[in-house]
């Protein structure tokens, strides 16, 4: 099959984003759904636009809500890289192995995605080289790099979760999610749960044992490394102050986790 033709224009932002490349810290952040922008192509209105409102568009469904500026500040808080998409999981989600039929979802709780309805193998093809491969392709290339230093970094995924779904309010202030290696996941819950104030989900409200951890899987399990999955509601970073409050938290508490003793 011939090559998919470019998704994305010259003048449009890149489909990845790194901070702080040359971060000292034995840790790679990444936020798998950063960004609610879609690419212009899928957004025109004589193609018949991406059919999904402005306001679902600010949704969860739509993005991480919170989950780029925390990631932002911990990144800088640490020294440490980090990745960042750079468009919406409506388009394609790449926490979501390419043949898991929610990668591109044609409804996301109860909102039907106009174009994402019956695509074509070419237009599936043209989202994944767009937009999964230099994503992944970077985090490889970033995890090579560090090893290939001596360095065995800790991979921390950055998400945000609706406080409520299908009726259910989540009850958690912060999900931990993780599967066979608890190095990280463990001492963390340990330390979230010894701040008095937080409920802490351990594999709730999404379990790393499943579909949800795709990036986590590919990268951090397959390699070794030490990693969790961290989903913080939504409403507790949805302004500056909580971004902050969180950033401020999650420093503190992983920061003998992941460093130790280093200075």
């Amino acid at each position: 099959m011939s090559n998919p033709s470019p998704l994305l224009a010259s003048d449009e932002p890149p489909p990845v984003t790194v901070l702080n490349d040359g971060g000292r810290a034995p840790i790679l952040f990444l936020c798998d759904h950063a960004s609610p922008r879609v690419p212009r192509a899928l957004d025109r209105a004589e193609a018949g636009g991406f059919g999904v409102s402005a306001a679902d568009m600010q949704r969860h469904i739509a993005y991480d809500i919170g989950a780029a500026a925390v990631t932002r500040i911990l990144s800088e808080k640490f020294d440490a890289p980090a990745v960042l998409s750079g468009y919406s999981r409506l388009v394609l989600d790449l926490n979501r192995a390419l043949d898991d039929a929610t990668s591109i979802p044609p409804v996301s709780d109860g909102t039907k995605v106009p174009a994402n309805q019956h695509l074509s193998a070419a237009a599936r093809a043209q989202r994944v080289e767009a937009l999964y491969h230099p994503y992944h392709n970077r985090i490889v290339a970033m995890l090579e790099g560090m090893q290939a230093r001596g360095i065995a970094p800790a991979v921390i995924s950055v998400h945000s979760c609706t406080p409520v779904l299908a009726g259910f309010k989540r009850p958690w202030h912060i999900g931990v999610l993780w599967n066979q290696d608890g190095r990280v996941a463990l001492p963390l819950m340990r330390a979230l749960d010894a701040e008095g104030d937080l409920t802490v989900g351990d594999n709730q409200p999404y379990s790393g044992r499943d579909h949800d951890s795709h990036t986590i899987h590919r990268h951090a399990e397959t390699r070794g490394l030490p990693h969790v999955l961290l989903e913080i509601r939504q409403d507790l970073i949805a302004d500056d102050k909580g971004v902050a409050a969180w950033a401020d938290r999650l420093y503190r508490v992983m920061r003998p986790i992941l460093l130790g003793g280093q200075p």
